[in-house]
């Protein structure tokens, strides 16, 4: 169920509770400590207009001075607790991105753009900072006018009313305030959130807009996106504005009562001079802490949206979470599918029309069909990215949902359409890490794909990083990398996206001779428009507008 920003705000601080409650316990303690030495300065001033300088003065004086620096250790107190709160968001923040993200469902994802997705992880930052002053700004500041109005009506009933006054003026600028300066503040995000968005595209396509016309046109758009990011910001601040407003006229009303007023109690002896000035201070003191709150209620805007640009990802459904069981392993793996329809989330028309297909261990399989024909589409829902719109599944006479996804995709090698390596080293690329695979896996798979001549001019070999893309090796080297991950794991079943549609004619033969020799016993579904890949598989399925149309076997 979907929360409001704030609920998800205070769902947030449930999770650390105790250093909230540490910081709230130094808050009022130090609250009590700055409201005392109002208090400690009264008497000196009385003892000073009484013309009594003794040891007691001095005292006062000491006591005074610990105060303040006690008020100073507590805040240094509460600055080490927040610093470990936004250590903790950080860290559950970048676990909550890196486990989700991977195991978003494809629907979810459809309309979506994961590096978009990805750069809300900045948000955080916010989060971290803004979480970190509301907490010791909010509490202090509320304590302080708390605890100064229960201390100002000891010394005459005239304050309670002045408390009173307090209150209301922060409730009615918190209630007409919070709702638009929230709204405002989500829609400046949004479009915040496209600017950066074009300019990523900028970066990723910045040779296409390095022709004049197309420079134009990408500053064009940039100006468009800032156009409506400064509307909403203008919005936003109109809201701040006018809550800073509220407090500069309240400020000068409350300030010039209440000197004329506590200028009255004294001329007639209601309060003395001692009083009088220790009222003023704590009513400086109060006015202070409003002003802060005031000023944090920014903050509290900047929180709560990045609390729920956050939220909005960890909204999206993910898979269910699956077993890390390995040392399961199918001894032969068949595929079937009965009656299968599949549409995408905001289509009425069938991408893939009550599909039958049978599938068994072992068979080399061409997919044939033109753009659109509903190949890759298949592809994905067989090696279980996709699931289809209503139709059977069966992975070895089983029903799709009861297979155990994790143990399935641990038996089936994959490279889809667009996909590059990551930033990392060639054998992190390869491997990720896994332990069960061995260094003669590794060498196997390398001069399978041939890609061991390269790999021997690199000075470091295997650990050479890659760049994000693979941006430094040539488009061909790329993709034997992503092939040699696909087989290392010597998979049951290979689901092949145009695999090698970046190699010349030569590395393409050698590589599909490996790929469909009978003596590898792995199943291969590959989607390509490399007609050599038809002529070494034994199966040919044809489609056409979502459909099969042809299957035939050699």
């Amino acid at each position: 169920m979907n929360q409001t920003p704030l609920k998800r705000f205070l769902s947030l601080l449930k999770l650390d509770r105790r250093d909230v409650t540490q910081i709230f316990f130094y808050a009022i303690f130090a609250g009590l400590v700055s409201l005392s030495l109002p208090l400690g300065i009264q008497a000196i001033v009385n003892l000073i207009q009484a013309g009594r300088v003794s040891i007691s003065w001095i005292v006062l004086v000491v006591i005074v001075v610990i105060g303040v620096a006690l008020v100073g250790i507590l805040s240094l107190m509460q600055l080490r607790i927040t610093e470990n709160l936004q250590q903790k968001i950080f860290v559950r923040s970048s676990f909550e991105f890196s486990y989700r993200l991977p195991k978003i469902k494809f629907e979810e994802l459809y309309n979506q753009y994961p590096p978009e997705l990805a750069n809300r992880f900045f948000d955080t930052i916010s989060i971290q900072k803004g979480t970190s002053k509301l907490l010791i700004d909010f509490s202090t500041a509320l304590l302080q006018i708390l605890f100064g109005i229960i201390l100002l009506s000891l010394y005459h009933p005239f304050f309670i009313l002045f408390g009173i006054l307090l209150l209301s003026l922060l409730y009615f600028i918190f209630k007409f305030s919070y709702a638009p300066g929230l709204a405002s503040s989500l829609k400046e995000s949004k479009y915040k959130y496209k600017v950066a968005s074009w300019l990523q595209e900028i970066a990723r396509n910045s040779f296409s807009f390095r022709k004049q016309d197309n420079f134009d046109f990408a500053l064009n758009k940039n100006n468009i996106l800032v156009e409506e990011y400064i509307i909403y910001r203008e919005k936003h601040f109109r809201v701040i504005k006018r809550q800073f407003t509220q407090l500069i006229v309240f400020k000068v009303i409350i300030t010039a009562c209440l000197l004329l007023i506590g200028g009255y109690l004294v001329l007639n002896q209601q309060m003395n001079i001692g009083q009088f000035v220790a009222a003023e201070i704590i009513i400086l003191l109060v006015i202070n802490s409003v002003e802060k709150i005031i000023m944090a209620l920014e903050s509290l805007y900047d929180v709560l949206t990045s609390v729920e640009k956050i939220g909005q990802i960890v909204d999206l459904t993910i898979e269910e979470p699956q077993s890390k069981n390995q040392d399961y392993c199918f001894n032969n793996i068949s595929l079937e599918i009965e009656n299968l329809l599949f549409k995408f989330p905001d289509s009425t028309i069938d991408v893939l029309d009550k599909i039958n297909l049978k599938i068994e261990q072992s068979e080399k399989i061409y997919l044939d069909g033109n753009n659109g024909s509903g190949k890759t589409t298949l592809i994905r829902i067989l090696s279980g990215a996709m699931q289809p719109t209503s139709g059977s599944f069966f992975i070895n006479d089983d029903t799709y949902r009861k297979i155990d996804l994790a143990q399935y995709r641990s038996q089936i090698g994959t490279i889809t359409h667009g996909e590059t390596p990551f930033e990392g080293t060639i054998l992190e690329n390869i491997t990720f890490n896994n332990p069960l695979v061995t260094h003669d896996d590794v060498k196997w798979a390398i001069e399978s794909v041939k890609l061991g001549a390269f790999i021997k001019t690199l000075p470091k070999g295997l650990d050479t990083k890659i760049f994000p893309d693979g941006r430094q090796l040539s488009s061909s080297n790329a993709q034997k990398i992503l092939l040699a991950r696909s087989i290392v794991n010597k998979p049951k079943i290979l689901f092949y996206e145009e695999p090698l549609d970046k190699m010349d004619e030569i590395a393409t033969i050698e590589i599909v001779d490996f790929i469909t020799d009978p003596t590898n016993k792995w199943t291969i579904i590959v989607s390509s428009k490399n007609e050599y890949w038809s002529q070494k598989c034994n199966r040919k399925i044809t489609m056409r507008d979502g459909k099969i149309i042809a299957d035939t076997k050699k």
